[in-house]
């Protein structure tokens, strides 16, 4: 993804942000624990928090958190729904906060908007010694029959590379810090994948996936299309044509370790 697109894409979602906050699903508990294995402290900085998803997960391990997010619209989302959290507006590229002054770094479904080139050294400036920086992505396992079809029926615009599990492990194994100077070094990239599901219908399934960023800037016409295809799928498979049920997915995680 080039420089233009991540901006591009990257800004869109304060156009949905209630729906992202009520259609996007948390992170499962297992997989924060994981992210947080080995930090030096309990101090966790949330970067490009978004509505406040990976927060609240976060929150429920007892540390204490403070998130940072560059879209207005969804900052006020964050903050509406956890009063009780410190919420900054800033972005990775330009962390609000002291140096040294967290002991991890989580970013959920957020780490590739980041101009790492920019984002990384800012990183290693906010992270105390031994601090651990950590990506979490909520990717639907594909490994599932009507799960494989949903991802062909809704194209890569919708579904696309780290959405499913083969294809995140693909994108993210190159993922890592650049070199940040003499001083500041990271450790090899570790991966991990955690089971997760999220409760859905069909309408509420349709009304996630039009929160992906690929679909808001597509044009309405683009946009009805898109997911006209994807309700007919829906219907037309026993596991989603009525009712609820679960939609089979996998927390993934990147880690990465400040030496």
């Amino acid at each position: 993804m080039d420089q233009d697109d991540r901006i591009v894409l990257g800004s869109s979602f304060g156009t949905a942000a209630a729906a992202y906050a009520e259609h996007r699903p948390d992170y499962a508990r297992d997989a924060v624990r994981w992210a947080l294995e080995g930090a030096s402290g309990a101090r966790v900085l949330d970067l490009g928090a978004g509505t406040g998803k990976l927060t609240a997960t976060v929150l429920a391990t007892d540390v204490e958190v403070v998130a940072v997010e560059p879209d207005s619209a969804m900052l006020s989302e964050l903050r509406r729904a956890l009063p009780g959290v410190r919420a900054l507006a800033g972005s990775a590229e330009a962390i609000p906060l002291p140096d040294a002054s967290v002991d991890a770094v989580v970013a959920g479904n957020a780490m590739h908007w980041f101009d790492m080139s920019v984002a990384g050294a800012e990183i290693a400036r906010v992270l105390a010694p031994a601090g651990v920086l950590a990506g979490l992505w909520n990717v639907m396992d594909d490994r599932v029959d009507w799960v494989a079809g949903l991802a062909r029926v809704s194209g890569s615009a919708v579904i696309g590379p780290r959405d499913t599990p083969a294809s995140w492990r693909a994108a993210t194994a190159e993922m890592h810090l650049p070199k940040t100077g003499e001083a500041v070094r990271f450790g090899s990239p570790e991966q991990a994948e955690f089971p997760h599901g999220q409760r859905r219908t069909a309408d509420s399934l349709v009304a996630t996936l039009a929160t992906r960023a690929g679909m808001l800037v597509m044009s309405e016409r683009e946009q009805e299309a898109t997911l006209g295809r994807i309700r007919g799928f829906l219907a037309s498979r026993p596991e989603t044509a009525s009712g609820e049920f679960t939609l089979p997915m996998l927390t993934c995680v990147l880690r990465v370790r400040r030496l």
